[in-house]
């Protein structure tokens, strides 16, 4: 695959899935902007290691959850690199928390960075997809989607929000080069999503038929073929170690 002169936005970069996953590219040779909330020091260092790949890099703070500053991520990405040809909407929050326990602010904190987020990029970047006639959309949704997860209910109805916007962006941008698909990770490990300690680690490898947590890696290799293959479109990709039927 050979992405040269292919401009991409990664949120939720600084670490985990979204880390790897604009390392990977700037191998293929895409220029990457690195979207990042916090961790600014990770992000530059992320930065440094694709100048070294001999690609452009841009480090950019957002908060996803305020749609002004999803707007300005996108036109410093478009100023410091170029047009957008790849966007992969990964970064996400969620607090374990029962009904009971959630209020209506962390339901509706929770909406904004992993549904609305995904929706306002898409919203701005895909026209200029359409009119280039190439472009790669990818959100990153979860298994929770399909089965509740481990998590909440509010992070369950966020990922599986992302589904439905997948179809419908799908079906109205295929005819024009833009493929858009997600990938529904479960138990990754290195992504701040899992329970800590030994026991839950044991606990949460009984569950898993490979025998493994996941690796961010297990991930974005599945997001580079999503990248490269023209003709899949409208698909989730369920990466659990076989831990749930699709």
């Amino acid at each position: 695959m050979d992405l040269r002169g292919r401009i991409a936005l990664i949120t939720g970069a600084s670490s985990g899935i979204g880390y790897v996953a604009a390392l990977r590219l700037a191998e293929a040779g895409a220029d990457v902007a690195i979207g990042y909330a916090h961790k600014e020091q990770a992000a530059r260092t992320l930065a440094e290691h694709i100048h070294q790949l001999g690609r452009r890099a841009l480090p950019v703070r957002a908060n996803l959850g305020v749609p002004a500053q999803i707007h300005a991520l996108v036109d410093v990405t478009e100023i410091g690199l170029g047009p957008i040809d790849i966007l992969i909407s990964n970064a996400g929050m969620g607090t374990r928390k029962r009904l009971e326990e959630l209020t209506l602010e962390e339901w509706d904190q929770t909406m904004r960075v992993n549904l609305r987020a995904a929706f306002v990029l898409a919203q701005r970047i895909t026209p200029g997809m359409r009119e280039r006639g190439w472009g790669r959309v990818i959100f990153v949704s979860s298994v929770a989607a399909f089965t509740g997860g481990i998590v909440g209910p509010h992070y369950a109805a966020s990922k599986a929000g992302l589904l439905g916007l997948m179809h419908s962006l799908s079906a109205s941008l295929a005819p024009h080069g833009v493929t858009v698909n997600a990938v529904a990770p479960a138990l990754i490990a290195d992504t701040g999503m899992l329970p800590g300690g030994p026991e839950a680690k044991h606990e949460l490898v009984s569950r898993i038929p490979v025998g493994r947590l996941g690796k961010p890696e297990d991930v974005v290799e599945a997001m580079l073929m999503l990248v490269a293959n023209s003709y899949l479109t409208n698909q989730t990709l369920l990466i659990d170690g076989g831990m749930y039927p699709h």
